[in-house]
């Protein structure tokens, strides 16, 4: 994995922690997976260990969850 993923569900504060890690990053840097709209991802990201969202997929696979807005089962519904 050469980027960062940035999972998110859509909520205002995934949207917000998006425009910074984009802003901090750059979009060339940053694969933006928003698991509202691709349910498809969910389980790579569980696979990855996301626990909630937003959160960073490191490159060398490094979680970084920011700011709790939704647990994984709460995006799961």
């Amino acid at each position: 994995m050469s980027k960062s993923i940035f999972y998110h569900a859509g909520c205002p504060v995934c949207i917000s922690a998006e425009h910074d890690i984009v802003n901090l990053i750059g979009a060339d840097n940053v694969e933006i997976v928003h698991l509202g709209e691709d349910n498809s991802q969910i389980k790579n990201a569980e696979i990855a260990g996301i626990q909630s969202v937003p959160a960073l997929l490191t490159p060398n696979g490094n979680v970084l969850h920011i700011n709790f807005g939704a647990s994984m089962a709460d995006v799961k519904g």
